[in-house]
């Protein structure tokens, strides 16, 4: 008996098929129309129903690139189960390079949104309506805030048995037992009972070969894990670090910033991470750890105000 077809918006994708279907958000004021984008991947054979999304920050670039190499991998005929796949949730934030939505909101404070509330609200709610409900299992992808890098890592609840299976199939270098926000993406999914992982990598508006590859390599384990594709028969899954705290070491004084380490270092309590220095080169404050663990962020922001976030350390389990 052929596998039943895939409800989204107003059209149904036959099994063993993949389509693009356009979800209406808004009217533009030229005329056009804004609309949230869809590849779904509707395999032939029965398997879980998973989404994997980028963009909720428009500016988080990496997600799109993330999604665009992971379904050029995916054959409909061979798939089982059904992927949908979000490339860019903020579509207006996106267009203009913005974290945010015209009004200045945050989309990912904004779920489970409504369908009357600001437009932030109604495109949490249409992304919670045609995709998240229909979902047992999603992949969020971010990247860090403008002017910062962040190691490829994926947060998560891993006090839950299935989330955290899920994360170590992902094999990311690091996994982090993460609270879940008022008004995120993964608050909203977990209250409808969908397994959800936050990957983390790279830097707003940028493209970086590791977070990239990181990310498509993870979320194929991943499939691979929940039986939707075959796996890769000479990938090997790394064991992730696992922490359950992090912290980041901020200025104690304003200056110029030089750092001595780069992302996914092991660093020692105590141990010098750069210094700043004024503006003909003297040296007016040094940077040292203030715990044991692997730096997974950084800034990139040269100067730095007393305070400022500068290195973040996650304490490795065991």
């Amino acid at each position: 008996m052929a596998r039943e077809s895939f409800a989204i918006g107003n059209v149904r994708v036959r099994a063993g098929t993949a389509r693009d279907v356009e979800l209406p958000i808004t009217r533009l004021v030229t005329g056009g129309d804004a609309s949230l984008p869809v590849r779904v991947v509707h395999g032939r054979e029965d398997g879980p129903t998973v989404w994997v999304s980028g963009a909720i920050h428009g500016d988080e670039v990496i997600g799109v690139e993330v999604i665009r190499e992971l379904i050029a991998t995916l054959t409909p005929k061979e798939f089982r189960g059904t992927l949908l796949a979000v490339p860019v949730v903020n579509v207006l934030g996106f267009m203009a390079g913005d974290r945010y939505l015209p009004d200045r909101r945050d989309l990912n404070r904004s779920f489970p949104g409504s369908p009357r509330g600001s437009l932030a609200s109604r495109i949490a709610h249409l992304f919670m309506t045609e995709v998240v409900t229909k979902c047992e299992i999603g992949i969020d992808v971010h990247t860090a805030a403008d002017k910062r890098a962040n190691l490829p890592q994926i947060r998560a609840d891993l006090d839950d048995p299935r989330t955290r299976t899920l994360a170590a199939a992902f094999g990311a270098p690091v996994m982090i037992h993460a609270r879940l926000r008022d008004g995120s993406l993964r608050q909203a999914a977990v209250e409808v009972g969908a397994a959800t992982l936050l990957y983390e990598a790279g830097e707003a508006l940028r493209f970086d070969d590791l977070s990239i590859k990181t990310g498509v390599v993870g979320i194929r384990r991943v499939l691979e894990y929940l039986g939707m594709v075959d796996p890769h028969p000479t990938d090997v899954v790394p064991l992730s670090a696992v922490s359950r705290s992090t912290a980041w070491v901020r200025a104690r004084g304003t200056g110029i910033l030089n750092l001595d380490i780069e992302l996914g270092a092991v660093v020692e309590a105590g141990q010098r991470l750069g210094g700043l220095s004024d503006t003909f080169g003297r040296r007016v404050r040094l940077v040292m750890a203030d715990r044991a663990g692997i730096v997974i962020g950084l800034t990139r922001a040269p100067i730095v105000n007393a305070g400022d976030a500068l290195v973040h350390i996650a304490t490795v389990e065991g």
